[in-house]
């Protein structure tokens, strides 16, 4: 597969219900061999398998749009343990899983898949005219 948005997560940016640059969106390292991706049927963070879920950011910060690009500042997951992960999600939080929106998925980033051994993982986003995704 290769980097791609939710359709949910896309319907409800057109639907108006995320608003990348206010929303609290966070990014999680999944393990894919616990959990098969579906980008046309996961919506929430709980159609991905909690096995799954390596380890999850806080808010993301400084977040920007223009001309529908989505960026953001870097992440740090700090000391980080656990299966080797294949993918990142981003997902909109709302503190409950079944409402909190899958967005986007990727796994063809530079460093993935990563092995986690204890230290500071930090996802550095793409400086390119697409940055993170755009739609």
């Amino acid at each position: 597969m290769a980097n791609a948005l939710y359709d949910y997560g896309r319907e409800s940016f057109l639907g108006g219900l995320i608003d990348w640059d206010t929303d609290d969106t966070r990014i999680i390292l999944i393990d894919e061999a616990d959990d098969t991706i579906d980008l046309a049927n996961d919506q929430d963070l709980a159609d991905r398998a909690a096995a799954s879920r390596v380890a999850t950011s806080g808010a993301m910060g400084t977040k920007t749009i223009a001309a529908g690009v989505a960026d953001a500042a870097d992440v740090t997951l700090s000391s980080v343990t656990g299966d080797e992960s294949e993918s990142i999600d981003i997902y909109k939080h709302t503190g409950t899983e079944a409402t909190s929106t899958l967005i986007a998925n990727i796994d063809t980033a530079t460093g993935l898949p990563v092995t986690p051994n204890g230290g500071d993982i930090t996802i550095q986003w793409d400086s390119g005219v697409n940055k993170i995704f755009k739609l």
